[in-house]
């Protein structure tokens, strides 16, 4: 026997039932970033790490712009809420973890997997608090270091030694790799602030001097991405710690100030 689904009086499908679709635009840029994700794995175990590191700096691209394309055309749902998550845990949780482990942590023995696995449950849990603190905390920051920019730094250190030669062996790079796999890892997670530029309003008109800025920008980093863009990460990575411990030393001097006032 076959079943029906549920008709009105009037013999039309259910309204619930025919909103349970799903937009195509924003989730086929979140499509284009899994694979992104799923591409970077795949060159990693070819040990293709340039081509890896590069294909998570594209699902960092696509990643945001799949939110943006939503709002804007009015196409935001759940499901792409969900699969947008979902999407980030492989390209900027698993795919990093993966890269870094191929490239430099397995010489480490179980020490360089745990590193890596310790990066990866790091992301899952900094998505899943994502997920259920986006209606409670202040849009203007994220709590913790976000997974994409996470992913920048691991991704970047391997794109810059990759494109200007360097050996995993040279230079402590073995070591580094270890330290920014952590780093990253445990600063997802933290409740350090981030800034997360959503305040940023693309309508508003704006001077001509930040047009001007943003084509310096992106002379900056076509003149060497890898370092640009790992250099940037890296600032960012730290931002948040710095911001905070501004933050602390201010508060810290305000007793003082008021004493010295009586």
């Amino acid at each position: 026997m076959t079943l029906r689904p549920p008709r009105n009086r009037k013999g039309l499908l259910n309204p619930e039932l025919r909103k349970r679709g799903i937009y195509l635009l924003p989730n086929s840029f979140t499509t284009a970033a899994l694979f992104a994700g799923f591409y970077a794995i795949v060159q990693a175990m070819n040990q293709h790490f340039d081509l890896a590191a590069e294909a998570i700096f594209v699902a960092m691209v696509l990643d945001g712009l799949d939110g943006r394309v939503a709002r804007l055309t009015h196409t935001q749902s759940e499901f792409g809420a969900q699969y947008d998550s979902l999407s980030d845990m492989v390209s900027f949780g698993a795919a990093p973890a993966l890269v870094v482990y191929e490239w430099a942590l397995r010489g480490f023995g179980r020490w360089g997997w745990m590193a890596a696995f310790f990066y990866c449950v790091m992301a899952a849990l900094r998505l899943a608090r994502f997920n259920t603190n986006i209606e409670v905390v202040d849009k203007r920051f994220f709590q913790g270091l976000p997974s994409p920019a996470a992913a920048a730094i691991v991704a970047g250190l391997v794109w810059v030694a990759s494109d200007n030669k360097i050996t995993v062996g040279s230079f402590g790079v073995q070591w580094i790799a270890f330290v920014l796999t952590l780093y990253a890892g445990a600063t997802m997670f933290v409740n350090v602030p981030f800034y997360s530029g959503k305040a940023i309003n693309l309508r508003r008109s704006v001077p001509v001097t930040v047009i001007l800025f943003m084509v310096l920008a992106l002379l900056l980093v076509s003149s060497d991405p890898p370092i640009v863009l790992f250099t940037l990460a890296l600032a960012y990575g730290v931002s948040g710690y710095a911001a905070w411990a501004w933050k602390a030393l201010r508060v810290g001097r305000e007793p003082k100030r008021q004493q010295d006032l009586f």
